[in-house]
């Protein structure tokens, strides 16, 4: 909390100084126009000058305020990759001391391995999801690409949804409203499956304490689109924020209080998914506490 006051003592600084500069320019050249208004060519020239500098001196505090606040979502993300590594780490190095200093049944050492899986699948999501933030971009391309069942790959992630985080069949609804007809992606597997396994997680993460979501496939402009809509009933998103979610390491401010951890790479993986495949991903929401729905657009091909 005090990194995140001090960066903002930083940044009314810079915009302050910024604003002061520009007015103590604007006055020097407001005097400087009035006593020279007779010498035209060196009143054109001052004024040239004058307007680039105060550009510059604009475009230098718009950097740097952009800068302090890249470097406040930095160290937020390093911050929340260290828990995401460090609390599954610790989990399983308790549970292997617990068996190794006394013994213990049949069942409980069961359990000890059960709860070790999970915490080694929780360790590999989170470096999955540094990795693959961390690449340059999907490529734009067919190089990697097969023809996928849309639809099954989103009913083999919503099981997977439920499994991880322990959800009975009623917390995740699904809709199809594509028909009988089979909707076939020519897409990256890996990466189709990661989109919508991160649209689930982050739908989940939010729903606070019940899980109410709504997972719904559908088509558009004639069969040219398919539709994934993942809707939940959790915190919600204010109005400013539904652009910004999309962005690298980017969390929306005051939702500490809810106690979600993650890296803020989720949403930016489903954009930069979308974006390379010719579709977008977006998210609407009535506001604070009403829930939000985030859809992902992508090109149809029916088979």
């Amino acid at each position: 909390m005090a990194k995140i006051t001090s960066r903002r003592k930083a940044i009314a600084f810079f915009v302050v100084l910024g604003c002061s500069l520009v007015a103590l320019a604007v006055a020097l050249q407001v005097g400087w126009i009035i006593l020279s208004w007779r010498e035209g060519v060196k009143l054109f020239f001052g004024i040239i000058f004058f307007l680039a500098i105060i550009a510059g001196m604009i475009l230098n505090t718009i950097f740097l305020v952009r800068e302090i606040r890249r470097n406040e979502q930095h160290d937020s993300f390093i911050n929340a990759v260290t828990h995401e590594l460090k609390t599954p780490i610790t989990s399983i190095r308790l549970y292997l001391e617990t068996m190794q200093r006394r013994d213990v049944g049949e069942a409980q050492r069961q359990q000890f391995i059960s709860l070790m899986l999970s915490d080694t699948d929780r360790l590999l999501r989170t470096v999955e999801q540094v990795l693959t933030a961390g690449e340059s971009g999907y490529k734009r391309g067919k190089a990697h690409h097969v023809e996928l069942d849309f639809e099954a790959v989103v009913r083999e992630c919503l099981e997977l949804a439920r499994t991880r985080h322990h959800l009975d069949r009623g917390a995740i609804e699904f809709e199809s409203a594509v028909g009988a007809n089979s909707v076939t992606l020519n897409a990256d597997p890996v990466g189709l499956r990661t989109a919508v396994s991160n649209l689930l997680d982050n739908a989940i993460k939010y729903s606070r304490d019940k899980v109410e979501i709504s997972v719904r496939l559908e088509t558009a402009e004639e069969g040219k689109l398919v539709i994934l809509r993942v809707s939940d009933h959790g915190v919600g998103i204010p109005a400013p924020e539904l652009k910004r979610i999309f962005k690298r390491f980017y969390r929306v401010p005051g939702r500490n209080s809810f106690k979600v951890k993650g890296t803020g790479l989720g949403l930016f993986i489903v954009r930069a998914f979308a974006k390379a495949h010719g579709g977008k991903a977006y998210a609407a929401s009535e506001g604070e506490g009403r829930g939000a729905t985030i859809t992902l657009e992508l090109p149809r091909k029916t088979a």
